[in-house]
């Protein structure tokens, strides 16, 4: 396995010790990293997923080959 894949998963497996395990202490962690952050917070409305055709390729002509 490639060492800096295994380096993330030792970092993110002491980062979720760090709460417990518990994804709830683990989200209020980040959001308060990311106000903290100073950095612009851009939230986009969630986009409607495009209707599949019988081949298999979204409905809208942009997207054929």
């Amino acid at each position: 396995m490639d060492d800096v894949v295994l380096e993330v998963r030792k970092v993110r497996e002491a980062y979720a010790r760090q709460f417990a395990y518990d994804l709830q202490a683990i989200h209020r962690d980040l959001k308060a990293r990311e106000q903290a952050s100073g950095r612009r917070i851009v939230s986009l409305p969630p986009r409607r997923p495009q209707p599949v055709t019988a081949n298999g390729h979204g409905s809208h002509a942009a997207h054929k080959p």
